[in-house]
């Protein structure tokens, strides 16, 4: 679903999008792929941005660290805003701290917690998810705790995977094994999915768009009613590095790893 990027020789050509959302981006930490996300920022020409969480990591933040390419991160968001974009910045789990300030807006930005955006006289739901993460409903200190070994581990993929390149193999992500093992636990006790589903159902949303637990997602979910919701979720820049697009009426979810 959706068009490609296009290139002109070696020359990006941006694409109109109505909407895209990124999320758990993680800006601060060693684990960003922001020159990735930069390079796929710099092909969309969006007219709404759904920043839906987790894009700078407050947990993890260190004044000692916060590359120039991070950075740019940022001033190409506000490039977008500055050429018409709406932007919405959903605050998540690692980005909490923004969630003092809801509620504020300047020009096209606006500082939110949830937001819900007719589409094509659909009624899509976006917020983070991690209010159903039973890592941060019952033990708070448990989850800052495996963020902070997230992102050590993602340090050592990142050597590991240097070392793996220059003995000329692949890249292999050892962090991703673990934490899909990890996340899949916490999904089969808490049932996230199922979750934001049947509130998105309750609340008479036809689409239900979330970030947090880094697996990019795009399924319809069925009550035993017979209701049915769309459910997304648009992954992250550490190790999936995907995005959701909404154009011409059609999701699609956008891998930076199938782009020519």
């Amino acid at each position: 679903l959706g068009r490609p990027p296009e290139r002109a020789g070696s020359t990006l050509v941006e694409r109109d999008v109505e909407v895209v959302v990124i999320s758990d981006v993680h800006l601060g930490t060693y684990g960003c792929r922001a020159q990735e996300l930069l390079n796929y920022l710099r092909t969309v020409r969006p007219s709404t941005l759904v920043l839906n969480g987790d894009i700078i990591d407050i947990w993890q933040f260190s004044k000692h660290y916060f590359p120039p390419t991070h950075m740019k991160v940022i001033k190409c968001i506000t490039s977008m805003l500055a050429k018409g974009t709406q932007v919405y910045y959903v605050t998540g789990n690692h980005d909490e701290m923004f969630r003092k300030f809801t509620g504020f807006e300047l020009g096209g930005f606006r500082l939110v917690n949830k937001v819900v955006l007719e589409l094509h006289g659909q009624q899509a739901w976006f917020f983070h998810g991690d209010v159903f993460d039973v890592t941060m409903k019952h033990s708070r200190w448990l989850a800052k705790l495996g963020g902070q070994g997230y992102d050590l581990l993602i340090m050592i993929n990142t050597f590991f995977n240097w070392v793996s390149r220059r003995l000329g193999g692949g890249r292999i992500s050892l962090s991703r094994k673990i934490k899909n093992s990890v996340k899949s636990a916490v999904k089969h006790i808490n049932d996230f999915e199922g979750t934001a589903a049947l509130i998105a159902l309750d609340n008479h949303y036809d689409q239900v768009i979330c970030g947090h637990i880094h697996q990019p997602a795009m399924r319809q979910v069925q009550d035993e009613q017979g209701r049915s919701v769309l459910y997304l979720n648009s992954g992250d820049w550490v190790e999936n590095l995907t995005a959701l697009e909404y154009h011409d009426a059609q999701w699609r979810i956008y891998r930076y790893a199938d782009d020519p």
